[in-house]
């Protein structure tokens, strides 16, 4: 019989005949405030089978994609650069075979390793980021690699006006600052995302989504809640609102299970999952 916890909701295909790999990253090593994030795909993979496999939104349904769910990457916990090389490898692998890679999270670190496989391949691509935080400083308590970092990380691969950035709404002023000059940066929402969307029409996307860019009544179990985002119905419009992109690749991070014993933000993340799989 087939054990149903162990993917992901039609997720089940074989490896060789997908065209979307799904894979879990189960990492929160520089989780800055509250840890979890590891335990999300694990939790992702036993709830979502209290979801449909049809999206009402779409008019699509996960029996028909084309979608393998790899299980996790095993990763040291306690060495951020074998881990974030632990990710690039198998992402890289995944975009060898001809698949799209998407990644559960974990926290948002593991999106560095991923893009770094990416950039290899797509050597044009732009980052589409939705997220309550900037993830551009510099150094986070003397560390350079850090969920509070990332996207500087990201930066520093990529160059000027190649990272897109929604629903920030907490950072350091510098990091506001920094970002005037390198990055497309959208405080609190989604105004201009059309905008972005035809700038990044026909390039290569990697598309990252920090699930803390919703608000915390929505959201509580995330590591760092920050009251003042966006409802679920305004992310759901947003991501399907990408349709027409480019979407080489793309994560769901930041998920922490054990913050929310309700189980609501579990569910949420499984639901844009499904939603996120089915555009792609």
């Amino acid at each position: 019989m087939e054990n149903n916890a162990s993917c992901f909701i039609g997720c089940c295909r074989h490896y060789r005949d997908a065209k979307t790999v799904l894979f879990g990253a189960p990492f929160d090593g520089t989780a800055s405030f509250r840890p979890g994030a590891r335990f999300a795909p694990a939790a992702m993979r036993a709830d979502s089978w209290g979801l449909e496999t049809y999206s009402p939104y779409q008019d699509k349904d996960m029996q028909s994609a084309s979608v393998a769910d790899a299980g996790d990457i095993e990763l040291p916990f306690g060495n951020v650069k074998k881990v974030l090389a632990g990710v690039e490898k198998f992402t890289r692998k995944v975009l060898a075979d001809g698949k799209t890679p998407c990644m559960m999270g974990g926290e948002h670190l593991v999106t560095l390793g991923a893009l770094r496989a990416v950039h290899e391949k797509y050597p044009d691509v732009c980052v589409l980021h939705f997220d309550a935080h900037t993830d551009l400083r510099d150094h986070y308590l003397g560390e350079s690699l850090s969920h509070a970092t990332v996207m500087r990380r990201i930066w520093d691969t990529l160059g000027d006006g190649r990272i897109w950035q929604f629903g920030i709404r907490s950072g350091e002023k510098t990091e506001f600052e920094w970002a005037k000059k390198h990055t497309h940066l959208t405080p609190f929402g989604f105004a201009g995302l059309e905008d972005a969307i035809r700038a990044l029409s026909g390039r290569p996307v990697y598309f990252s989504l920090d699930l803390d860019i919703l608000d915390t009544a929505v959201f509580p179990g995330t590591g760092t809640p920050e009251p003042g985002g966006v409802t679920f119905d305004e992310l759901l419009r947003s991501v399907l609102s990408l349709s027409s992109l480019n979407i080489v690749a793309l994560d769901v991070c930041e998920l922490s299970p054990p913050l929310d014993p309700s189980g609501a933000s579990t569910a949420a993340a499984c639901k844009i999952l499904r939603e996120l799989l089915l555009l792609v």
